[in-house]
């Protein structure tokens, strides 16, 4: 199986990193696994702490970004693990994240956990590219 690393394409800072991970990568040419993204402003390697609303929003976006770097969209992803930092704000990400997912819904999971940065939410996917070449 074939394995093409895959990094967040408005990254300025290539040091930036807060593991030992690739933003995403391309399995067998048609499975994409995006590494949990937040509220990240890649172009100047800062968190964006902001409402529930806002750092979702910008968590999706990097997502997307990460996808279409691979040749994906949003309309590819099967499957979601959310973390949110507090249950409590369940209702409102869920509010922003329907808005992207307006097809077919992925599978997900929604968890509370401790989330480093002061950040609110973050999320990781797998999409999958069928009859796409």
């Amino acid at each position: 199986m074939e394995k093409i690393e895959i990094q967040h394409p408005d990254k300025a800072d290539k040091s930036f990193t807060t593991g030992a991970y690739s933003a995403g990568v391309l399995a067998a040419g048609d499975w994409l696994f995006v590494s949990g993204q937040a509220a990240v402003d890649f172009t100047t390697s800062t968190f964006v702490l902001g409402t529930i609303e806002e750092e979702t929003h910008l968590t999706i976006h990097n997502v997307k970004r990460i996808c279409e770097a691979a040749g994906f969209t949003l309309d590819d992803i099967v499957k979601c693990t959310v973390h949110l930092s507090d249950i409590k704000d369940f209702d409102r990400y869920n509010a922003v994240y329907a808005t992207y997912f307006t097809k077919v819904k992925p599978a997900r999971t929604t968890v509370q956990s401790g989330l480093g940065h002061g950040i609110k939410v973050e999320i990781d996917a797998i999409a999958f590219r069928q009859g796409k070449k």
